[in-house]
């Protein structure tokens, strides 16, 4: 009988803890109803200060407005340096509670990648903001707003990073505010990271991560960055690929000549870089560079069982992006997200369309994006592209060919790269990992989907490195939101629920 009673106490306990979980999430989405229209308005002018990395004149802004957002919620900052004078700082905040035991860190990224004006839809620029009815793919149109009507969920804002990344500034700190205006108690420290190199590669975080170790540490960092499933799913990704980009160059004559007196004679390095690059894949898309693939570490059984648990999205989409025969030779989407990649980003050599002479021009160059999984390292897996370059008999340099090295060599190319960064995976299983899981499923009617590792690259492995953290990712935006190029936007429903989903996290068990 005592058994019996002790039994149902459990039960009791348990009850009341769901109980209490969910009137916290009341609380915060009450919370976020009731200020829903500041809240909105305060992002849209987040996102109309521009924020492109490169950008130096415009990153202050943006750094002023995180730390007056910070100090409006009560939140102390200060930014963070590394060794490198004039760079772009990150803002570091803290909330230390009483008798806390763990500490939970948050970063985002405030920084935005370059912009062309003229490739935005009509009406829409990258730094002035507006609602959409839905993505322009399906028909959105552009949403006459005043302060004070009702905002439908189903709208879209628009603007360079409003999905990438500063919807994570925001939803980050909308739900510290959310929970400490609704009178919940925090139980564990928080700290706040916000980055302002991430879309240049992060060349200066881990000097800011060994300039202020002791300050960043923390039991565990969630990165709020990404995006949902297609499905409009809620995930939590343990793991990122990482990234390196090179830049190739190949040389001709020293001036472009006419096609017709110099054709068959006059190398031509336009075709020349491109019978290089196709000799790089196969038809299917399979790397054919030697030691591509040998150094991969390979997805543990409880990671196979996470991506079989996952429906496909194939079919949808192949039918969204208007794709009938992917690549990858019948490999699914999301185990080949678990393999190195290596894509073309863009290609160019003088002029083509209207614009187009009858020229052998006299460079062509190209940018290649290798994509990094564990096992990979940067400086081996660029070392890969240039053993198969030099087997082709080409002579790499790291700048302009001087008339000496033009004349000693008949193949020259120029390769130039970027730091770089390797790639990152948190063990599924470890516990702390597991209370986010547990978190995140709590906002959610569905099982929340848990992912090896996502296709993106962030510089997640820098904070086991430098700060010896365990890191996971909470991806909340649309997947649809065109980061990176023209028309970016994010869904107002996400961009509110997500605040709901970090409260819940900074409340984890």
């Amino acid at each position: 009988m005592k058994l019996f009673y002790s039994f149902l106490s459990l039960i009791f306990c348990c009850c009341s803890f769901e109980l209490s979980a969910q009137s916290v999430q009341d609380k915060v989405k009450q919370f976020v109803k009731s200020n829903e229209d500041s809240i909105i308005n305060e992002y849209i002018r987040f996102l109309s200060i521009p924020d492109v990395s490169a950008d130096t004149t415009d990153i202050p802004f943006n750094v002023a407005f995180i730390q007056e957002m910070m100090q409006l919620r009560g939140i102390p900052s200060e930014q963070l340096h590394g060794r490198t004078a004039g760079v772009n700082p990150a803002v570091y905040g803290e909330i230390k509670v009483p008798g806390a035991k763990r500490t939970i860190g948050l970063y985002a990224h405030y920084d935005g990648q370059p912009v062309n004006p003229k490739q935005w839809a009509g009406g829409m620029e990258p730094f002035k903001p507006v609602f959409i009815t839905n993505s322009l793919e399906h028909g959105g149109t552009i949403v006459a707003h005043s302060p004070g009507q009702p905002i439908n969920p189903e709208w879209r804002i628009t603007g360079r990073a409003s999905a990438d990344d500063k919807a994570g500034v925001m939803m980050i700190l909308n739900a510290y505010d959310a929970l400490v205006r609704s009178g919940v108690t925090l139980k564990d420290n928080i700290k706040f990271l916000f980055e302002g190199e991430e879309e240049v590669g992060s060349p200066h975080l881990d000097e800011i991560f060994q300039n202020n170790k002791e300050k960043l540490q923390a039991d565990i960092w969630i990165i709020v960055d990404g995006a949902r499933r297609v499905t409009g799913e809620n995930l939590v990704v343990f793991g990122v690929r990482g990234d390196v980009n090179m830049d190739l160059t190949v040389y001709g004559a020293k001036r472009p000549l006419h096609s017709g007196g110099f054709g068959n004679w006059a190398p031509n390095p336009a075709m020349r870089l491109v019978q290089l690059l196709a000799g790089m894949k196969d038809e299917k898309g399979k790397v054919l560079i030697k030691g591509f693939y040998d150094d991969v570490i390979p997805l543990n059984t409880e990671e196979k069982k996470a991506i079989a648990a996952i429906s496909d999205v194939t079919p949808t989409l192949k039918k969204e992006l208007g794709v009938a025969e992917p690549d990858g030779d019948g490999v699914s989407y999301l185990e080949l997200l678990s393999l190195p990649s290596l894509n073309i980003n863009g290609i160019q050599s003088a002029n083509a369309g209207k614009l187009a002479a009858n020229i052998i021009p006299a460079t062509a160059e190209a940018t290649l994006d290798l994509r990094l999984v564990p096992g990979n390292d940067v400086i081996r897996q660029v070392q890969k592209i240039k053993d198969y370059i030099q087997s082709k008999d080409y002579h790499i340099i790291d700048h302009d060919p001087t008339d000496e090295e033009r004349s000693q060599y008949g193949r020259l190319i120029k390769i130039t790269t970027d730091k770089g960064y390797n790639a990152q995976r948190t063990p599924m299983n470890l516990p702390i990992a597991q209370n986010v899981i547990r978190a995140v499923q709590s906002t959610i009617s569905y099982p929340v989907v848990l992912i090896p590792s996502s296709g993106g690259s962030l510089p997640l492995f820098m904070f086991e490195k430098y700060l010896d953290a365990k890191v996971v990712s909470v991806p909340l935006v649309n997947y649809d939101n065109n980061q990176h190029a023209e028309n970016e936007n994010v869904k107002v429903q996400y961009l509110l629920e997500g605040i709901s989903t970090v409260a819940a996290i900074m409340l984890m068990e």
